[in-house]
């Protein structure tokens, strides 16, 4: 279902590449390996939905870590509609949610028992696997009204996210797919002083070989095997080398905003030869509004409506934006 997004024909020459820079998703392909893929770093975009909710560090790092994945995969819809990514676990993180609505806009959120949290802080057990404990992770794409909705479902019982995106393209896919993400909270000086500032970045990479002679047999079993095993491997061993070099990547490196994603993939792939593709920019903004939610409270019953009045109105928050939206409950007494 995923596909790489067409690559633009645009091809700047020396002199005039354009660095994509933070909030961009930026395609990619070396020919010599038959490996295409999306790399990005979150910057700004990502600091204000974690700092919105302030969220304390382990729940943010999850959450960003999600829309990582999230923005790497909903970036390569090739239609109007969205990417829903949502965990459901028995962890003190008990969900995550990261939608991304085609053709940039991103929106997320965390929910959490801040108690459980409290004490796995407190014990230094902060790991995804202990934060996320035992469930589900759905990947959805929903292509809008009148279409059916796709939905892969991977276990998360001592998985780590990134982990658990492995195990989707190896048994959903069936793709030779591997990525890596990065996480990690900066200080940058400011005429204020100092700030905090959340980053977080990730690279992708598929074999999606043209040539007959070194496609995949399509038929791979799933199973409880490594995720990077693939069978059925092309003779040349050019996906064994891909994840050789994705494995040299420094967690920093993902992140740094002086190294840039162009900068990253040059390291890794300037003897095979690398292109790169315009950047597609992604941006914090949510779905709701005021007409939206006076669309759900009209559908209320008179009952409804007196058991959601509080203090004289009906006061509605958006989780993934944090907007309030106030209602008189007088607006809905006709109904």
């Amino acid at each position: 279902m995923l596909e790489t997004r067409p690559l633009a024909e645009h091809q700047p020459k020396l002199g005039e590449f354009g660095f994509a820079g933070d909030d961009h998703v930026v395609p990619y392909e070396v020919a010599p390996l038959d490996v295409r893929g999306r790399t990005v770093q979150l910057g700004p975009m990502l600091d204000a939905i974690l700092s919105r909710h302030d969220y304390p560090e382990p729940v943010a790092r999850l959450l960003a870590e999600a829309c990582v994945l999230t923005v790497l995969l909903g970036t390569s819809l090739k239609f109007e509609g969205k990417f829903i990514l949502q965990t459901r676990t028995d962890g003190p993180v008990d969900m995550l949610v990261a939608d991304f609505t085609t053709p940039h806009a991103l929106r997320a959120y965390a929910r959490f028992d801040a108690d459980r949290l409290q004490a796995l802080v407190a014990a230094g057990e902060t790991s995804q696997q202990k934060l996320l404990g035992t469930g589900v992770l759905a990947l959805t794409i929903d292509q809008g009204a009148h279409t059916q909705r796709y939905q892969g479902i991977v276990q998360l019982d001592g998985t780590s996210l990134e982990e658990a995106a492995r195990i989707y393209f190896r048994q959903s896919e069936q793709i030779p797919t591997d990525l890596k993400m990065s996480v990690a909270k900066l200080v940058t000086p400011g005429n204020g002083g100092a700030r905090e500032q959340w980053r977080a970045g990730g690279i992708l990479a598929q074999f999606l070989p043209q040539a007959p002679e070194r496609m995949r047999v399509p038929d791979i079993s799933g199973g409880d095997g490594d995720p990077r095993e693939v069978a059925h491997q092309p003779a040349d061993n050019s996906w064994q080398e891909l994840l050789a070099l994705l494995g040299t990547i420094e967690p920093t490196e993902l992140i740094d905003p002086t190294v840039g994603a162009e900068r990253l993939l040059y390291r890794l792939f300037h003897e095979h030869g690398v292109r790169v593709f315009r950047g597609v920019p992604v941006s914090d903004q949510c779905s709701c509004s005021r007409e939206k939610i006076r669309g759900i409270l009209e559908g209320f019953s008179a009952d409804e409506i007196k058991d959601s009045t509080e203090d004289g109105g009906i006061h509605v928050a958006c989780e993934f934006c944090s907007t309030q939206y106030d209602f008189d409950p007088a607006e809905f007494a006709a109904q």
